[in-house]
């Protein structure tokens, strides 16, 4: 049967006609033009520095400016992976748009990653400038939170302070064991395969064996000399090793010593085993963000490998000064930053603080005189009864609400979103500066949205 309807011409075979410069095959508002832009407003001197009074062998490098447009929109769209970045350049127009279609392999974008690394972690601090001057991250209300996100690395491959000792002596044991086993039959493989041949995977074996004890020991070491450290900082331990003079019950581990179920992962030992937000236990980093209520921009970032967010409240508060040059009007952050300490240094800051000093209850219709009526004024009431008292008016309990409401999307927007569910670098400094790296993608985002333009597009 002859189909009546005609179609447009379809031929897979002949040339496809394109205008002769790529860009003209995108929006003018595209975000990739906007990066660019953007990177063409920042100071790039620290990543042109390497390469002064360098010889001038071999092939030129890329540019590094656009190194830094390739890396920095990749992880705007949520593109980490090196391999990923360097197909994008052959098969994403914005890639090939912004490379000027020049195709840097992966091995050459992960180098000047990792080359350039801190410098990349810096360009947050730049962009939050502009922010600033746009307009956005006002600082009248900040949202603290923190997220666990996985570590390049299993927890499966971690270990416990005391399946360390158990393992060391095993391993030892089957070391010595493989020793003489060899020294006794040297003669007779000296025989069968000649002098100076090893002849099976015994040698293998031998050397596997010792390199797995030599890694067990290291982290013991690793272990204890943290324990002593810390030992020390907390007055428990004298600097020559000696525990000071304490009263009360001795604790069940003297001080000093690492507690048996501590651990050290042998692929990235500065991860850590942390319950993430799903309750799961995940061998990670605890990512901080400190993100104006208003424009939902991050204006302070960190990354510790301590589970705990109690030690983290005044920190933070410090980055958002150095970042933004004056401290917020109001900080919010959940039970897990309470201390009496934090809320006296924050205070200090003429910060005006919103801490819950304990769990938020689930039945909202659930109230007492402590939280549904605002605290007396009197200066006998302790820090956590003051801001217990705080958070419970209705001021306070709006005020406190806008933690959720700023800090949480901003976190679904990164791994929902853009598809951060673990790290590609190892070690605390390096994800750190990898977390930095991710928060200004979003930020780069959040400027874009709000339709503000770089000088360089307007004039």
């Amino acid at each position: 049967m002859e189909l009546q309807k005609r179609f447009r011409p379809y031929d897979p075979t002949a040339p496809i006609p394109s205008p002769s410069d790529l860009r003209a095959l995108l929006p003018e508002d595209h975000l990739a033009f906007f990066v660019s832009d953007v990177i063409d407003e920042l100071d790039l001197t620290a990543f042109y520095e390497p390469y002064r009074d360098k010889s001038q062998r071999g092939q030129p490098p890329y540019d590094p400016r656009m190194m830094v447009k390739l890396l920095v929109y990749a992880y705007t769209v949520g593109i980490p992976s090196s391999r990923r970045i360097e197909l994008k350049t052959y098969e994403d127009l914005p890639f090939r748009v912004l490379t000027c279609d020049q195709h840097p392999d992966h091995d050459t974008i992960s180098g000047f990653r990792k080359q350039h690394l801190q410098a990349l972690s810096r360009l947050f601090v730049q962009v939050l400038a502009i922010a600033h001057k746009a307009g956005l991250a006002k600082l009248g209300h900040v949202a603290l939170d923190g997220t666990k996100i996985k570590a390049n690395a299993s927890k499966h491959k971690a270990m416990s302070y005391s399946r360390m000792g158990e393992k060391e002596a095993e391993l030892q044991a089957e070391v010595q064991a493989l020793i003489r086993q060899a020294e006794q039959e040297d003669d007779k493989e000296d025989v069968r395969y000649g002098k100076g041949k090893q002849g099976d995977e015994r040698g293998d074996e031998l050397r596997f064996k010792q390199q797995r004890l030599d890694t067990i020991r290291q982290a013991k070491q690793a272990l204890e000399a943290e324990a002593r450290e810390q030992a020390i900082a907390e007055g428990k331990l004298n600097p020559d090793g000696t525990p000071t003079a304490r009263r009360g019950r001795k604790p069940n581990t003297p001080p000093g010593q690492p507690k048996p179920k501590a651990q050290r992962n042998f692929t990235d030992p500065e991860s850590r085993i942390m319950k993430n937000g799903d309750k799961a236990f995940v061998q990670g980093y605890n990512c901080q963000a400190a993100v104006d209520a208003d424009s939902q921009m991050i204006v302070a970032a960190d990354v510790t490998d301590e589970a705990n967010d109690k030690q983290q409240a005044d920190p933070m508060a410090t980055e958002i000064e150095d970042n933004m040059g004056r401290n917020p009007d109001q900080l919010s952050a959940d039970s897990g930053y309470f201390s009496e300490q934090n809320v006296q240094l924050l205070e200090a800051r003429n910060i005006d603080v919103y801490i819950s000093p304990g769990r938020e209850k689930k039945n909202p219709s659930e109230s007492d005189d402590a939280t549904s009526s605002p605290a007396p004024a009197s200066t006998e009431l302790s820090v956590k009864d003051r801001m217990k008292g705080k958070v419970g008016t209705p001021v306070g309990k709006a005020t406190y609400s806008k933690r959720k409401e700023t800090v949480e999307p901003v976190f679904g927007q990164m791994k929902q979103g853009r598809g951060l569910r673990q790290f590609l670098l190892r070690s605390l400094e390096q994800v750190r500066a990898e977390w930095r790296l991710w928060c200004l993608g979003h930020n780069i985002l959040k400027l874009w949205r709000s339709g503000w333009k770089p000088q360089l597009a307007t004039g």
